[in-house]
C-alpha cells in the first residue's frame, strides 16, 4: 500500500500516526503541497479533488482520511477498529462527529482563516464574524467532547482501548496549537490529548506542524483559552 501524504496536512497526520505506531506495511509518498504538486499532473489524475491523503492499494484507490483509516485497519486486522458491531458503530459515530460537526467550526471557522491566506475572508467584517462564530461553536463542541464523549473515566474516545477514532481526532484537535488554543478548562480533553502525545511515533509525525507553529509565534489570534 502507498499513502500519498504531506506531514503538514492535518488529515495526512491522522493516517501517518496510525501507520507508524503499528508498523503497518504502508509506503509514504510525499506530495509537496507548498510547491503546488497537488494541483497539477500527475497527482490530479490520482485525486481530482487535489487533496491528500490518498491510499493506493494495487488497482484500488481511496481518498478521505476517515475511509483510509478504516480500510487499513480492516485490511491489517487491527484491534483499533473493533469487529463487534456496536463497538465499531461507536468508533464510526465519533469519527463522523469530529468530521461533520467539530472540524467544520474548529478548523474551517476558527483556525484556518487565521493561518492560511486562502481561507481568510475577503473583508475584515467577514473575518471577524467568521472567527467569533467559529469560536463560539467550537466552545460548545469542546464542552460536549469533554463532558460526554470522553468524560472523566475514559482513557480514549471510545473506552479504555485506543481506536482509529483517537488517531483521527488528535490530528484535528492538535491544529488548535497553531493559534495557541488552551484546553486546560476542559480537563478530560487535556488528559486525553496528553495521553495521545505519549504515542511512540507522535513527535516524528508532528514535528513539521510543530515547526510551523513556532513560525507563527508573536502573532495575535482569536483562540479558545
Amino acid at each position: 500500500m502507498k499513502l500519498y501524504m504531506h506531514p503538514a496536512s492535518t488529515t495526512s497526520r491522522a493516517v501517518a500516526l496510525f501507520v507508524m505506531d503499528n508498523a503497518l506495511p504502508v509506503e509514504f509518498q510525499v506530495v509537496d503541497l507548498f510547491s503546488g504538486e497537488h494541483l497539477r499532473e500527475p497527482f490530479v489524475s490520482i485525486n481530482p479533488n487535489r487533496m491528500v491523503p490518498v491510499l493506493d492499494d494495487g488497482d484500488f484507490r481511496l481518498t478521505e482520511s476517515s475511509a483510509i483509516l478504516k480500510y487499513i485497519a480492516e485490511k491489517t486486522g487491527s484491534p483499533a477498529y473493533p469487529k463487534e458491531l456496536q463497538r465499531r458503530a461507536r468508533v464510526n459515530e465519533v469519527m463522523d462527529w469530529f468530521n461533520s460537526n467539530f472540524y467544520r467550526d474548529y478548523g474551517y471557522g476558527l483556525i484556518y482563516p487565521q493561518v492560511f491566506p486562502q481561507h481568510k475572508r475577503p473583508s475584515e467584517e467577514g473575518q471577524t464574524i467568521t472567527l467569533n462564530w467559529g469560536k463560539e461553536k467550537t466552545q460548545g463542541w469542546l464542552q460536549i467532547l469533554n463532558d460526554h464523549i470522553i468524560g472523566p473515566d475514559r482513557s480514549y474516545l471510545c473506552g479504555d482501548a485506543i481506536t482509529i477514532a483517537d488517531y483521527f481526532a488528535v490530528a484535528i484537535l492538535q491544529v488548535g496549537e497553531l493559534i495557541r488554543c488552551d484546553f486546560s478548562q476542559y480537563p478530560n480533553i487535556a488528559r486525553w490529548l496528553a495521553n495521545m502525545k505519549k504515542r511512540a511515533s507522535y513527535q516524528k509525525v508532528y514535528e513539521v506542524i510543530q515547526g510551523f507553529g513556532k513560525s507563527l509565534e508573536g502573532q495575535k489570534f482569536v483562540a479558545v483559552a
